[in-house]
């Protein structure tokens, strides 16, 4: 069997309208509308399949026309969603977000409750995929489901864990010792270790904390400042300069697929860094959220024209 990558998460059928002028509440507003496809795990998926790495997506839609265009672009993009679990009459997880013409949100409505639906039941029916994968990749958006899979299946696959938000992630606090890698931001890093990341020192002992807790590798993102790193052998900071920004959003879901794509061609914990932060990089220099030329060429293209700065600790 082919060895793969599996990620468990929701999809989001992102509807996004843009007025042309000032927007007038209760009102009709001319403008523009945009459809998406979103959602952390999703986003991961795509990219991590996009550089070729052999992917399956568990993800919950409903059989409305929006599930149906998420999973046929799914597998355009190469991505095996077969295991999904599909909701007869249910409606898909949506987001429909009206902004202003500065780009500012002015209201939103959010469709959610079909995710409800994807139970530890439904988990276990798939405990073989989870078994066979050789990293399975989690956010931290539903703490009962993610418990269940840290718990039961510790041993069996190796957890890679996006950490979304430090007000999420401080739900699962007791569970990060079950990971293989974890890559949370400097903020959610600070409200997990209980003191402030300024310095290379603080850094480091917030590297060293969550080793201790058994965690393989650490990633820490320092925004601007690169990405710490520590798997017990080696330890750094690897920082690109000079990269310019357009949309930051999808920026850290990019990142976690660069280091799938690192461990899958099993590159040296430091040319991970690189080519996550290489990945995140052509994402913040797109308006989508994920850029549409993402793939293997693009991002060797930019490990060369990158200007480097590497700290070994």
């Amino acid at each position: 069997m082919e060895s793969y990558v599996l990620v468990l998460g929701v999809s989001v059928y992102d509807i996004f309208g843009f007025t042309d002028q000032s927007y007038r509440d209760k009102d009709s507003n001319p403008g523009r509308v945009g459809v998406s496809f979103g959602g952390v795990c999703r986003n991961i998926a795509e990219n991590t399949a996009r550089v070729g790495v052999n992917t399956k997506f568990i993800t919950v839609v409903g059989d409305d026309e929006k599930g149906k265009s998420l999973l046929e672009d799914a597998k355009e993009k190469k991505l095996d969603v077969d295991d999904s679990l599909i909701i007869p009459g249910g409606s898909t997880p949506t987001y429909m977000a009206i902004l202003d013409d500065q780009g500012e949100m002015q209201s939103a409505i959010v469709d959610m409750k079909i995710t409800d639906l994807m139970t530890t039941e439904f988990v276990d029916s798939k405990s073989s995929i989870i078994e066979n994968s050789e990293y399975m990749v989690l956010d931290v958006d539903n703490p009962i489901i993610l418990e269940h899979i840290l718990t039961k299946y510790s041993g069996k696959t190796r957890f890679i864990v996006d950490s979304v938000s430090a007000a999420k992630v401080l739900r699962v606090k007791h569970l990060i010792n079950n990971l293989h890698t974890f890559k949370p931001n400097r903020h959610e890093a600070e409200v997990l270790c209980g003191f402030p990341i300024v310095s290379k020192e603080d850094v480091k002992k917030a590297g060293h904390y969550f080793r201790n807790l058994g965690i393989e590798n650490v990633f820490i993102s320092l925004d601007e400042d690169g990405i710490y790193y520590n798997n017990g052998i080696e330890e750094g900071v690897v920082k690109a300069n000079g990269i310019p920004v357009i949309n930051v959003t999808g920026a850290g879901d990019s990142c976690v697929a660069g280091l799938v794509y690192g461990y899958s061609k099993n590159l040296s914990i430091k040319d991970t860094v690189k080519y996550a932060i290489a990945m995140s990089a052509i994402t913040i220099s797109h308006k989508q959220t994920i850029h549409p030329d993402m793939g293997c060429e693009l991002v060797e293209q930019y490990l060369r024209d990158l200007s480097w700065d590497e700290v070994e600790f």
